[in-house]
């Protein structure tokens, strides 16, 4: 595999993706904290929150606090996840600066999901994007379960690019492949990306992996070799879909981090900042995490030899 150079563009979306999930509470002053933490490590997006129904998504009904108090970085691009147009209109009102509209290439999940077909999401989302657009709002479109769906299985590529063409057709800049249940392999990530990027230029094109097999950072490499730059990623590897069995986790934000780093990509990002957060995650969240450089430190971190140690114990004792 020759890679190019190209600088890698990570959104961080463990305050949304990655909190929507856990059973325990976690304060809004922390949220505010760790959103305020992610700001100075250079990220340029960050999904700060999902303006959903609390019955829906208990862990995010604090939205609109988070957006009032978070310190707001120059150049950072805040993000609010929302299903339908109430939750656009919460979103509006405290100040995001971009609506990601979600919805499913499976009518299953996105009946489980979102309460409605995709035919019915995208009727919503035709009154949202007037309304996102006059208020001078970026947009995003993802489709979920684009590589696989754990109700219908694979998701037929001509549906995905249909989907992708009409979130286009609504104004809808940027789009994103998500794969909600971490059933996606490389060559079928590679396939499918090469297709919609004939349809969506690279810088607005996002992919969404989760690691619930053990293969989201072979998938992010195989849809950057295809040409994507810009990839969701989570802290800790946090995350899950609560309306998918079994989906486990975001790929994590340091874990992606480390290997471009040691591969020469750029990522404009603190990995040692992002390592030093990350590890207080299972003291905050009560659980470990998934995520392994916060666990076995970055492969320049040498440790010393253990004649070295051996030696220090004799010379204290």
């Amino acid at each position: 595999m020759s890679l190019a150079p190209d600088p890698i563009v990570i959104q961080e979306v463990a305050l949304c993706d990655g909190l929507q999930i856990e059973p325990a509470w976690v304060p809004t002053e922390e949220k505010v904290r760790l959103a305020d933490a992610l700001s100075g490590f250079g990220f340029s997006r960050i999904e700060l929150s999902s303006f959903v129904s609390p019955l829906a998504v208990p862990a995010l009904r604090d939205a609109e606090e988070v957006f009032a108090r978070v310190r707001r970085a120059s150049g950072c691009i805040y993000v609010a996840l929302v299903p339908n147009l109430r939750g656009a209109q919460r979103a509006l009102a405290a100040g995001a600066d971009e609506l990601n509209l979600v919805m499913s290439s499976s009518d299953t999940h996105n009946r489980a999901n979102m309460g409605m077909d995709a035919g019915t999401s995208f009727r919503a989302f035709a009154e949202i994007v007037p309304r996102a657009l006059d208020s001078g709002v970026g947009l995003n479109g993802t489709v979920s379960t684009a590589f696989g769906c754990p109700f219908e299985g694979p998701q037929d590529e001509d549906r995905v690019l249909a989907l992708v063409e009409r979130y286009r057709a609504l104004g809808v800049r940027g789009v994103t492949l998500a794969d909600t249940t971490g059933m996606a392999n490389p060559r079928q990530v590679e396939a499918l990306v090469e297709r919609v990027l004939s349809l969506v230029p690279a810088e607005d094109l996002t992919l969404h992996f989760h690691n619930t097999r053990g293969m989201g950072l072979a998938n992010l490499l195989a849809a950057y070799e295809a040409g994507a730059r810009r990839f969701d990623a989570a802290l800790g590897g946090l995350g899950g879909c609560p309306f998918a069995p079994g989906a486990s986790g975001n790929i994590c934000t340091e874990d992606v981090v480390n290997m471009c780093h040691d591969m020469g990509l750029t990522t404009g990002l603190d990995l040692p900042g992002l390592i030093g957060l990350s590890r207080i995650l299972p003291a905050l969240l009560g659980h470990d995490t998934p995520g392994q450089v916060a666990k076995a430190g970055r492969a320049c971190d040498l440790h010393p030899s253990p004649g070295t140690q051996a030696l220090r114990r004799q010379r204290k004792a």
